[in-house]
């Protein structure tokens, strides 16, 4: 959805959108992933943060199952 900002004069002065580049960093590059091993089953995965050795890191699946969604 658009909406269309214009001037006294008529012409248009820009465009916001509502859903769009100013909200959820779509100009930003790819994360860069790391590889680290599931604490849970010990299947190679990849995180979005490099792992630091003091908490457990979980593959998608075991994550899942060990924090199951709320709603």
């Amino acid at each position: 959805m658009r909406f269309n900002i214009k001037a006294i004069n008529g012409q248009t002065k820009g465009v916001i959108k509502m859903y769009g580049e100013k909200r959820g960093g779509y100009d930003r590059p790819p994360r860069e992933m790391h590889k680290a091993t599931c604490a849970s089953c010990g299947q190679e995965t990849e995180v979005p943060f490099k792992p630091d050795g003091t908490r457990p890191v979980y593959c998608r699946e075991c994550y899942q199952k060990k924090n199951p969604r709320r709603y």
